[in-house]
């Protein structure tokens, strides 16, 4: 049988009872829709060419899937070599594998029921039976099995076929040289149908190229190069979608930084505003600063320079009465610490004394804040410059 049918069979025995059966009818089915090349390419052609000696002739047969095809009968001398029947037969004929084909009658045949496991290793099971199933030691046969029947019970019905060493032997001598050209050695049933057994020792057989080892490599090699195809694939398509993911993040960050760096000089405007807002609201009025310092300086007093800056004020100006101008400019809102700022410098163009003043402008206090709780450096600051 070819290598693909053996392997139905084998997983068709794990799977349940019976089902190898159907795998191989399956497989016998689907062969014999295929055309005979195609049935050569994929493992599934089971043609091979029967040999088998009647008296000085020669019986050639051909056993395909549709049945046994009778080619003739040639004269065969013991003296006959094993090219004869490569120059009698079409080539497409004598390429076909070598069967030697035994009568019914140098057999014997034994049914034993078994285990259904036991059809996996049914040769080699039935190893032990030929001592019990035959009157022949087992080193004097040659045997084979075959599985006849699945029951549904989880048993299998076995068919034991031993054939005496010396009756193989003589029946290959016969062939002559063709016997070394033998893929296996068959018997016949009644019918004279072969049983699809192989009765030759494994050594003696002639190895056939299996049609399908090489689409077998062909395919494991596209399988392999698909697969290696697939996973570099696979890894670029990995590599691109990580590029793509940094390029995207990269993006995002760079957005995010600009609106952060918008949301701080955002803030920084607000409170900047907001600071000149509370600044400009707590301060007190250039104008409200000339209205009180005119109601408050003397009349012999006048000013060369007012200056308002920060939360200080400057007072430039002569006056005939320099003592009496701290105590003119005290107690007043606006300002706070009114003090004379350097020496008095006595000017003789004008008769008067020239002076420099400074005072802390009042700042007003926030909303719901104590008044001294903003002021408290500032005052700090007056005490400093009084003690000096």
């Amino acid at each position: 049988m070819s290598a693909l049918r053996d392997s139905f069979g084998r997983f068709g025995a794990r799977l349940a009872p019976g089902a190898g059966g159907f795998f191989a009818w399956w497989g016998a089915a689907l062969a014999s829709w295929l055309p005979a090349s195609w049935r050569a390419v994929f493992g599934l052609a089971r043609d091979r060419l029967l040999l088998a000696r009647d008296g000085e002739q020669l019986m050639l047969r051909v056993q395909t899937l549709d049945g046994l095809r009778e080619l003739g009968r040639v004269p065969w001398p013991p003296d006959a070599d094993d090219d004869a029947l490569s120059r009698l037969l079409a080539p497409s004929v004598a390429e076909l594998p070598r069967w030697g084909l035994l009568p019914a009658s140098v057999g014997l045949r034994r049914r034993v029921l078994l285990p259904a496991a036991a059809a996996e290793r049914l040769h080699d099971v039935l190893a032990f039976e030929i001592d019990r199933q035959t009157p022949f030691p087992a080193d004097a046969v040659y045997f084979d099995a075959r599985v006849v029947e699945r029951r549904g019970d989880g048993q299998i019905q076995a068919e034991l076929v031993a054939v005496p060493k010396v009756a193989l032997d003589d029946a290959l001598a016969a062939l002559g040289p063709a016997a070394s050209t033998l893929a296996g050695v068959d018997i016949a049933d009644e019918a004279g149908r072969p049983l699809q057994l192989n009765l030759l020792p494994a050594g003696r057989r002639q190895r056939a190229a299996d049609p399908s080892r090489r689409w077998n490599w062909m395919l494991a090699v596209v399988a392999v190069l698909a697969l290696a195809v697939g996973l570099w694939q696979i890894l670029e398509n990995r590599n691109a979608a990580a590029d793509a993911f940094e390029a995207q993040v990269s993006g995002h960050a760079g957005d995010a930084r600009r609106v952060a760096q918008q949301r701080q000089q955002l803030l920084d405007l607000v409170e900047g505003a907001a600071f000149l807002e509370r600044t400009r609201v707590g301060r007190p009025t250039a104008i409200a600063v000339v209205d009180e310092l005119s109601r408050r300086l003397p009349d012999g007093t006048y000013l060369e320079k007012l200056s308002l800056e920060g939360g200080q004020m400057q007072l430039i100006g002569f006056s005939s009465e320099v003592g009496e101008l701290v105590r003119q400019l005290e107690g007043s809102k606006l300002w706070r610490s009114p003090a004379l700022s350097g020496a008095v410098q006595p000017d003789p163009r004008t008769g008067r004394d020239r002076f420099t003043m400074t005072a802390e402008l009042a700042i007003a206090p926030e909303p719901g804040k104590p008044a001294n709780a903003r002021n408290d450096d500032a005052s700090g600051d007056a005490d400093a410059q009084r003690t000096r």
